[in-house]
């Protein structure tokens, strides 16, 4: 299996896969580096802002996920969920359904893939 990034129209880039996945296939295990609270002050003011996920038990850290991790794009369907294993730093992404080979994978970064829960570039 092979990811690779593509350009999505006014997304940006995304990330797809040159093969088909299965509903629960492991896509990716990324691992995450930590930035602890006094530091995600500074992320926010940053290019990074718009990448890193909240991380750790209290939401009061950052974590830079690495890999392909912080280039999946946000859809309230997505066809892909994450798990944030804290303890171990690691960010993985299940296939929820199937998702033929080259079409975009997405996660919702709400964390629960129905939550319709507006996010920062919805709100108005």
């Amino acid at each position: 299996m092979e990811l690779y990034i593509k350009e999505v129209g006014n997304k940006g880039r995304g990330v797809f896969c040159t093969e088909d996945l299965e509903e629960g296939d492991e896509i990716e295990i990324c691992p995450v580096i930590v930035c602890p609270p006094k530091d995600t002050k500074h992320l926010n003011k940053t290019t990074l802002y718009h990448y890193y996920f909240i991380w750790g038990e209290d939401g009061e850290s950052a974590g830079i996920v690495l890999g392909y991790g912080a280039m999946y794009n946000h859809d309230y369907s997505p066809n892909a969920r994450y798990e944030a294993y804290y303890d171990d730093n690691i960010f993985k992404v299940i296939a929820r359904k199937k998702i033929p080979a080259n079409t975009e994978i997405t996660i919702n970064y709400n964390y629960y893939p129905e939550d319709q829960t507006k996010l920062w570039f919805d709100v108005e």
